[in-house]
């Protein structure tokens, strides 16, 4: 698997004083449909393996935002792999408005065990590994 796709209706909450979508936010819905993608694989960002917590810490975050988005809209969000390294995975992500462009990120996270000394850098669990595959060019 190397796409998902999931859609958001814009709460409240979600908008700033000028009634748009605050910026901040769009970083939410790219790290919930990163949630949803692993879910789809069977797996959670979060996960115990042979008694040590796992997790995905990101290492690097960004957005450009194309149009505004407000109260209400429904938002389509497409997240895909853009790179899968050894311990690490880039996500593409596209959010759209009925096919209006409205931001496009990325986000690369690193596999990692916490434990005591905090947290390491591991390869990527060989189960997961073998279900996700990088996005065609």
């Amino acid at each position: 698997m190397y796409e998902h796709h999931t859609r958001r209706r814009i709460e409240f909450s979600d908008t700033d004083m000028a009634g748009i979508v605050h910026f901040a936010r769009f970083f939410i819905f790219m790290e919930t449909a990163e949630h949803e993608f692993l879910a789809a694989l069977g797996t959670s960002v979060s996960i115990e393996e042979d008694g040590q917590k796992i997790g995905w810490p990101r290492v690097a975050a960004t957005c450009d935002y194309l149009a505004p988005a407000r109260f209400g809209d429904v938002l389509d969000l497409r997240v895909q792999v853009l790179r899968k390294g050894r311990t690490s995975l880039t996500f593409a992500h596209e959010i759209t408005r009925g096919g209006t462009p409205i931001a496009r990120g990325q986000i690369t996270s690193v596999c990692c065990r916490f434990g005591p000394e905090g947290a390491k850098s591991i390869a990527i669990p060989p189960g997961l590994a073998e279900k996700i595959e990088e996005a065609p060019s």
